[in-house]
């Protein structure tokens, strides 16, 4: 069995005043599904402090595929894990969309977070015209492959799936689009890695709330959800992580 994820981005969110959230999420961490938190670069640090003995993973947002150098504003996979990461996002839609990002910057971001011994959150999605001209699973098969390295397993990669059409727009997939987009990319999984796809958590991202997470985390290959504004309140937090386990 896959053990469930419930991811949290924060995306640009947050102040030190924004800590008390993580406190107020600790009595609903039981371990029952694993509990990710990924804030601004800025708060890592201090995130890590905050959920310290609770059993929440605090990850980054980006990385470079660099260890260090000239690369200003830009935070390498190695300074992540120094400040007590264990995971970071990359490929985010906005990234790729505000930044340029391809799958194969994508590609060697993964095996940087690799290198430092992160765990990779790799994302793929399809943008509403590629949804409405009928392409969602060419773009998304093609972001799969290019940007997860041959080296990938269930242990250093988690991929999330994440439609740019229902992120932060309140729109939300049927239940059958979703299990259309996650059973796809489970038998690209398995054709490419054999029996070993089976072990890759595949996450939903976009839209994710309260009130709709343990209907779309009880679809087919769906392992939990990549989540971004009900992640900033442990009031609307809380309730998908106990929908994740």
């Amino acid at each position: 069995m896959r053990r469930k994820v419930a991811a949290g981005n924060w995306k640009m969110n947050g102040v030190k005043a924004s800590l008390g959230e993580v406190e107020a999420l600790k009595p609903v961490v039981t371990g029952g599904c694993d509990v990710i938190l990924c804030p601004p670069a800025t708060l890592v640090a201090a995130m890590v402090q905050a959920a310290e003995g609770s059993g929440i993973m605090v990850g980054g947002q980006d990385c470079h595929w660099n260890e260090s150098g000239a690369h200003t504003g830009d935070i390498a996979a190695e300074m992540l894990a120094d400040a007590g990461a264990g995971a970071v996002i990359l490929g985010h839609s906005e990234r790729r969309a505000d930044h340029g990002e391809t799958d194969d910057m994508v590609n060697r971001k993964t095996e940087a977070a690799w290198r430092a011994g992160l765990t990779a959150i790799v994302c793929v999605g399809e943008t509403e015209a590629e949804r409405d001209a009928g392409t969602t699973l060419d773009v998304i098969g093609g972001q799969l492959d290019g940007s997860t390295p041959d080296g990938a397993t269930g242990e250093n990669t988690i991929i999330a799936y994440e439609p740019v059409w229902a992120i932060g727009t309140g729109r939300t997939p049927t239940l059958e689009e979703i299990a259309e987009v996650h059973d796809f990319l489970r038998g690209k999984l398995v054709a490419r890695f054999g029996s070993a796809g089976e072990a890759f958590r595949i996450l939903y991202g976009g839209s994710v709330k309260p009130t709709n997470a343990a209907e779309i985390f009880a679809v087919s290959n769906v392992d939990g959800g990549l989540v971004g504004g009900a992640s900033l309140k442990a009031s609307d937090f809380s309730g998908i992580v106990t929908a994740a386990g």
